[in-house]
This record gives C-alpha cells, structure tokens and sequence, in this order.
C-alpha cells in the first residue's frame, strides 16, 4: 500500500505538467490592444501612477492578493533538513490551498541560506513583490529570530506557519473542549512534546488564552525542561524552565489536562494517558506519525478527547484551517503586520464556528458523516467553506481594532459576501437575490418535509428572513425528524394533511381541475393526500405563495403535477427552465434546457422574453439576449435557422426594451473580436449573457458541458411561465442550492403579487 502511495504521489507531481502550480493571466491577451495595454506603452501608465504614490500598487497590481512562501528547507515537514530545492513540492503545495481556500495567489521563493542574517536580508528585498510572507519550514531556534527580526524591518504581514498555524487550531480546539468536560483554562495541566517552533508557539498562545505558565511542562528530547538543566537550551526553552522534580515525559503527564504532541511519532504508551486526569485532551500531532494512535489511546481511556493531524481520524488539526484566511483577512485590510490579537481572534472563530450546525456540502465531503459538536468534532474541518467567512472577518477585524489595518473595512456584511463569492461563484451571483428577498418574505411549501437538507435549508431561510417555511406532510414525521436533527426553525408552519381541515375541499377542486383529464374523485382523494399535490393545491388557492420541491422524485415527476395543478400564467402558452451559470470572471443564464423539447419561432420568442424580464428583475442584470442557431444572420437557409432568426423577430416585438439579436453560433454570442469584425451590426457584440437555445436538446448538452468541464456553479432551473412560482429541484442539491431556488421563489411570488 505504502509503494502504491509513494507512486501516486509522484504521478501525481508529474503528471500532465511537472508541479502543481502555474501562472495564469487575469486579463485578456488575445489581440494587438490588449498587448498594448498589458505591456508597452500602456503599461507604463500604472507605473507611474504607482511612482508617486507607492500604495496605487494595491490598485493596479497583483501585489495585494499576493503572498510569498518562503523557506530555506531546513525543517520539511517530519523530513528534517532536506534543503531547499527538496522542500519545492511543499511550497509549491502550499500556494495550492492559498488558492484553493482563500482565492490567495502565491509565488514560493525557495533560498539557498541558513544564516539568519543572510537570510532576512533576502526576504526583506523582496518586499515589493508580494503583500504578505509565509515563512515555512525554517527550523528552530532560527525561525524564531528571522521571525521576529522580518516582522520588525518589514511592513507587510510576516508570519511563520509551523510556529503559529499549529498553534491556532489547536488552542480552538482546547477552548472548545473545556465546555465538554466542564474545566477552567487556568487551572489546566499541560504537557507539551517537542521544544520547537512548533511547540513553544502553541505554549505560548494557550497561555495568551489563560493557561498558567507554571502549569506548562515543555519537555524536549531530553525529558522535562527545568531550572536544573544546563545543556540543549536556548532562550525560547528558558521561559519553560520549572522547578519541579518531574524529569521524563511519563512523569509530566501524571496527572495532566491536556497533551500537545509536536515531536515524533510513538513515544507516548497508553500508560501515560491512564495516568491522565478524568477527560485528558490528547493532541497528537507529529507528522506523519502521531506520538499515540487514536486506536491506542481510546484502548488506554473511554473518557479521551483525540485529536491528531491525520484527515482519517476526528479531529484533524491542520494548518490549513489558519493560513489562508488569516493572510486573507490581513490583506483585505492591508495589516502591516499579524499581531497576536490577530490569531486569537482566528482560534476562537473556529472554536466558534465548530459549534455551528455542519453545512450539507462538509458532510458530503466527508461521506455522509452526522457531524456535530462534540468530543469527536472540536474543530471544524478543512473542507467547511464557512472558515473563510468566519476567520479572515475576525482576523481583519482585529487588525482594525489594533490599529494595525491601512485600509479598514467599513461594510462587513459585504466583505463577508464577497469572501464567500471568492470560492463560491453561485454565492456572488445569488447575493442581489437574496437580499431582495430578505425585504418581504413570502410562505413557500416544502412538500418534502422530512428531508435533512430540506430542514436544514428552512433553518437557514427562516433565520434570515429570506421564507417563511410552511412544512406540508404528517405532523408526528415532520416534528420527529426536526428533533432528531436538533435543529430550530423559527416561525415554521407544519400542515398536517391527516387533519387539515381543507382536505376533503381541495380533493374535490382538484378532480374538478382534471375531470376531463381522466381524474376520478377517487383518485382525487388519494392523490391529495399526498403532500405534493397537497402543496400545489395550497399554493393554487392561495394559501401559500410558492413551492419548493423535487428532492426525492424525478423531474418529470415534479414538474408535471405544477404544470396540471398551478397551469400557465395568463398570456404565455409554454412554461420554460432557466439555468445560472456562474462562471469564473462573468455569470450566464441558459435556456431552454428543461421543459420544450422543439420550441416553434412563436415559442421561442416567448422564452426569449420571459427570460429577459426575469434575468433583469429576479438577478438585477440587464440581458443581453442572443439566440443561438449553426449559421450567422442568415448565412444557412435552412428551416431552423430561419426559425431562430422568426424567434428574434417576434421577440423584439413582443419587448423591445430588450437587447436580442441572431440567429447566431455561440462564439459570435461570446468573442468580441468576431462579432466586431464579421458582424458590425449586430445589437450583441461577443458580450450576450443570455443564451436562448434552439431546442432542448442543445440547451441540456451545452448547460452540462459548461457545468462540468468550465467548473460552472449550477443555479436552477428556474421555471418561468407558470401561474404561481413552483421550483424543482435536482436529487443532488445541496443545502445551499435549496436556500438560493427559495430566494428566487419568493421574488417571483413578489412579482406575481404585483401584477395580480
């Protein structure tokens, strides 16, 4: 298994493109004047703009979203003294989750000297490169002082990860567990393992939360460090010297609270942890073997809390869960530096958010598993993408409070929105909707009201104000699966069909909707007692003002009973599905891709504009609307095409404030240089963000090509056209996707509202 894992690994590295980084362009570089603005002559106007005033750099370079990862390899992970260009794969791995976590650009700087001040002297020249370092994999005692010698000549934001990332997380985590078992800080007894960078920053910053130092056993290689030791010590082992006649790591931990392991693996028994006071914190984090195995130290005591930095046991300390969001939210405010009320306000952000209820898209990450605050979740986990807008707030607002920020943050509401848009686009795209929403929530049914991701998606909607949640169902189910989920919904209307007293009403006005349909009064009956047509009939008679459904049946299963029961609006004669894609740099809507298989010239004009309306009303965009066809403007005559370009005809009648053009193919929709040079005159020029497709058929291959091979975040489909707002949707939504098809539900109950 072990050969199988080191050849992956370096396939891993080497495959495609040897490494694991690259440089990308932000901006176009595809003609002759975007050359002349990207390099000579335009570039030369930013560098004179930065000339006189140095901060403009923030402006009109990357340097504000840069960080530079810097080492001498002297201390690679559990590798030791490797070198520098040995250490590459780490860096370079390094800038992959600045990147992945907190959209942070990196260039790792790998230099060839271990003398300090040799050293300094070459990161400080560095400095108007990036806006902040990383320094990373620099042994102790050493690190200690480049740290601290870096931080005083530089203005940028220095910070040394194996010192202080390991130290963060593991402080949220023992501040979490002091509630679990019901113990004070200061009066814990702590032994660490591992006198190095590591290991004295997570001393020093339990001690920062309360910790007493006289109640810190630091022990080294050697056992104990104590005021009677005179070899192997330096200045930063002299602050844990103790007068104590415990000298081996087995005598510190008699006794003990709490075990932080930063040394190397198997050198705690399990009799040291039975010797352990009732409810020992054991943190076993030398890699890549813990001191102790989780196997090990559950066989010595029932009553331990573990942790260690493996991701296939609970409680996973890992760095990652500080880096990135703290230089994010350092860069945001433009800190000249990361003091220590910085990182304690990283730690009990994450202390906090770990006692948060755990987001549907963590628990996939993690196979299904019920996550939940307790002694085997003390820390959040790395995939949880609310770290990001719960740390890099905190450690920016800490910055701002100690003075240390050259650009404070005024709207924090905001900042946390655009966090989220930076690794997740669908949030940035859905951000207006859903504040829209929040002005008057409408009551929107949930037919599928036992459903976890359902509850847990009401929990969020309610609590927002963005719908009232009206649960359709049997009372006992419903209110059994909330407790058993321990969440609250507040305001939550549950209707039980076994009681309701409309019943017997709305079975009889459904067989009269469909009598000549083929429904019979008693398959009416059945079929009213079950909560999805009981829910549309609610909407139907006004009861409630949308619905929200499709989580555990197909989509024809869904959508057809809204289209027999909810019918079309007034003036429109095919319903429609609209797609958001939210791509990297732009977001796209599509359609149809859902509902009409061959649409008529008639039928696609009026897609084209129950579109546009709803991309400007629900999405705050103005479209810009291209029909899409295989030929341009008439080059191919052939029966679709002319449908295609019949489609726009008809459309720019039917709503000329909207911007519509074709027929045409898809990259004269999307790239300027073809459509100002072939096609002059038309009202789109390479710059449509709706894209109405000639048939389902294109609609539904191009909207998962995009998906799936663009990256594209999935909103929808949105159904438009229909008497009331009825969504469906898909069996993989997520908690999230829930939250966003209801906001979207509740500005078309809105705009319904208005019209009626």
């Amino acid at each position: 298994m072990a050969r199988n894992l080191d050849q992956d690994a370096l396939d891993y590295h080497e495959g495609h493109r040897p490494g694991k980084i690259e440089v990308r362009s932000s901006k176009p570089c595809v003609t002759q004047r975007d050359l002349s603005l990207a390099y000579s002559p335009g570039v030369a106007i930013p560098c004179l703009e930065i000339a006189k005033d140095p901060q403009a750099a923030y402006r009109y370079t990357a340097r504000g979203n840069l960080v530079g990862v810097v080492t001498n390899g002297t201390a690679v992970l559990g590798l030791g003294n490797i070198g520098p260009l040995a250490g590459k794969p780490v860096m370079e791995g390094k800038g992959v989750l600045f990147k992945k976590f907190a959209d942070i650009d990196v260039f790792d700087i790998e230099v060839d000297e271990v003398e300090v001040d040799a050293f300094c002297e070459t990161v400080r020249r560095l400095e108007p490169t990036f806006g902040g370092i990383n320094l990373e994999d620099i042994k102790a005692p050493e690190c200690f002082h480049i740290e601290k010698r870096l931080k005083e000549e530089m203005g940028i934001p220095v910070f040394h990860d194996d010192q202080h990332g390991t130290a963060i997380i593991s402080t949220a985590a023992v501040l979490n567990v002091l509630d679990l078992v019901d113990k004070k800080i200061e009066d814990l007894i702590v032994v660490v393992a591992g006198a190095g960078a590591a290991g004295i920053s997570c001393a020093e910053m339990l001690i920062r939360a309360g910790a007493q130092r006289s109640n810190v056993f630091m022990c080294d290689s050697k056992g104990v460090i104590t005021t009677r030791r005179t070899t192997g010590m330096n200045e930063f082992k002299e602050r844990f010297a103790l007068d104590t006649d415990k000298t081996t790591l087995a005598d510190a931990f008699v006794g003990a609270d709490v075990f932080l392991g930063l040394s190397k693996g198997n050198t705690v028994s399990k009799d040291m942890v039975r010797s352990m006071n009732r409810d020992p914190i054991v943190l076993a984090m030398a890699n890549p073997d813990a001191e102790i195995t989780y196997e090990a130290a559950h066989e010595a005591r029932d009553d331990v809390i573990y942790g260690s930095g493996r991701s296939d046991y609970p409680n996973q300390v890992n760095n990652v869960l500080g880096f990135p969001f703290i230089f994010r939210g350092a860069l945001d405010v433009r800190a000249s530096n990361i003091n220590e009320e910085m990182k304690m306000a990283a730690a009990k952000a994450l202390a906090a958010l770990a006692r948060e209820d755990v987001p549907d898209e963590v628990r996939r990450a993690y196979g299904g598993q019920n996550i939940h605050f307790g002694r085997d979740y003390i820390i959040p986990k790395p995939f949880d993408p609310r770290v990001l807008t719960w740390v890099a707030p905190a450690v920016a607002k800490a910055a701002c409070e100690t003075g240390v920020a050259q650009a404070p943050i005024e709207d924090w509401e905001l900042y946390a929105d655009r966090l989220a848009g930076r690794i997740n686009r669908g949030h940035e795209a859905m951000r207006t909707v859903r504040q829209k929403s929040r002005r008057k929530a409408a009551r929107v049914v949930f037919p599928e009201a036992t459903e976890e991701k359902v509850l847990r998606a009401c929990e969020i909607l309610a609590g927002e104000g963005i719908a009232t949640p009206v649960l359709v169902g049997y009372r006992a189910d419903i209110e059994t699966r909330i407790e058993d989920l321990g969440i609250e919904i507040p305001g939550v209307e549950i209707v039980d069909i076994a009681t309701h007293p409309q019943r017997d009403e709305y079975a009889d006005k459904l067989w009269q909707l469909r009598q000549r349909k083929g429904l019979t009064p008693r398959r009416a009956a059945r079929l009213i007692r079950k909560p999805l047509q009981f829910g549309l009939m609610m909407v139907r008679e006004g009861a409630a003002e949308g619905v929200v459904c499709g989580l555990n049946r197909s989509y024809p299963q869904t959508i057809r009973p809204a289209l027999e029961i909810i019918g079309l609006r007034d003036g429109v004669s095919r319903a429609c599905g609209m797609y958001l894609l939210a791509l990297e740099h732009r977001a796209m809507f599509f359609a149809d891709a859902t509902v009409n298989i061959e649409p008529t010239a008639e039928q696609l004009a009026e897609i084209t504009v129950n579109v546009g309306k709803a991309v400007r009303e629900y999405f705050s965009t103005e479209p810009k609307i291209a029909i899409l066809s295989y030929s341009n403007f008439g080059s191919v005559e052939h029966p679709q095409s002319q449908r295609a370009r019949e489609a726009v005809r008809l459309a720019r009648l039917a709503d000329p404030t909207l911007v519509i053009d074709g027929e045409m193919q898809a990259d004269t929709a999307l790239v300027p240089e073809i459509a100002k040079s072939a096609f002059p005159m038309s009202a789109i020029q390479g710059d449509a963000n709706v894209l109405v497709f000639p048939d389902l058929q294109a609609g539904n291959i191009a909207y998962k090509l995009v998906q799936h091979l663009a990256g594209a975040a999935l909103i929808g489909p949105v159904i438009l056209g229909l008497r009331h707002p009825a969504n469906v949707l898909n069996h993989h939504s997520s908690v999230e996707e829930i939250v966003n098809i209801t906001a979207i539900t509740v500005l078309q109950a809105r705009r319904r509202a208005r019209n009626a």
